[in-house]
């Protein structure tokens, strides 16, 4: 079943091009500027804001899905479910005494330029996600993430 007209369009070859850094995380904005750009083309929603897009459209932005993702990659590399080492991007904090959950990771000290890897962006999340988060399985530990406002975390 062929969508309204509208829809269909392509978009134009330097929408495109941008999509070719999806993985570098220097691009994020570039990379939101396609949905904000395409959300815009949208019959009907040219005049709202980019967030009222979004609500009327029941989408998140790309920045919180991407941050949903590598909270989900975290849990899946801290809890053994990959074949990769968590030693090889975190380590565990075993104080005893700590606010919010149990399984805090360990910032290791670091040069600049691994501030930008993953494991230093998404550290930060991960240890101040709070104690009602359900670490039981990835399933729900994923509901109690998409529950969660995580906008103070997002560069929007």
């Amino acid at each position: 079943m062929k969508g309204p007209s509208h829809v269909n369009r392509p978009l134009n070859s330097t929408k495109q091009r941008t999509c070719h850094c999806i993985f570098n995380y220097y691009s994020h904005d570039r990379i939101e500027q396609v949905q904000r750009l395409f959300s815009k083309r949208l019959r009907g929603l040219r005049t709202y804001t980019y967030e009222n897009r979004l609500k009327l459209l029941n989408l998140p932005s790309l920045e919180l899905r991407r941050l949903r993702n590598d909270l989900a990659w975290c849990y899946r590399n801290a809890f053994g479910l990959t074949v990769l080492k968590l030693d090889d991007f975190f380590e565990w904090n075993l104080a005893t005494q700590t606010r919010g959950h149990t399984f805090k990771l360990y910032r290791r000290n670091c040069v600049r330029s691994r501030a930008v890897f993953f494991a230093e962006c998404v550290i930060n999340v991960w240890n101040q996600l709070p104690e009602s988060t359900d670490f039981r399985s990835l399933s729900l530990f994923m509901l109690s993430v998409c529950c969660m406002d995580l906008s103070r975390y997002l560069h929007i």
